[in-house]
């Protein structure tokens, strides 16, 4: 059991809990920076959030629609519209891709070719 003698008196236990305090303030300082003060440049997910109004978000929310409507009649219209050949580039076209069609028949038969 601990005596009177080795209790400490309350103002000695004051001022050792007031320094505890000072010097946990005095850490958590240095390695915090104030909440006012900028820290540089941070990747996206590492930012503070900042709540955004009902009208900001419904303004994102209709670009991104018009954004992807628009892609999506591009889209459409790209398949749509091919540009019309001249005839002659289409008869070359289809007499190559006979000749191709004819040499790759050869090629892949298993007849001697002497």
């Amino acid at each position: 059991m601990s005596t009177p003698e080795d209790q400490p008196s309350p103002e000695e236990a004051l001022a050792r809990a007031r320094a505890r305090a000072e010097m946990a303030a005095a850490l958590d300082e240095d390695q915090e920076p104030e909440a006012d003060a900028s820290v540089g440049w941070q990747p996206v997910w590492k930012r503070p959030r900042t709540p955004k109004s009902k009208a900001a978000k419904k303004r994102e929310l209709h670009k991104q629609r018009r954004r992807i409507q628009d892609a999506a009649k591009r889209r459409l219209a790209a398949g749509n519209s091919r540009r019309p050949r001249s005839r002659q580039s289409r008869i070359g076209n289809a007499a190559a891709r006979r000749d191709a069609r004819a040499l790759s028949r050869v090629r892949h038969s298993n007849a001697w070719l002497w």
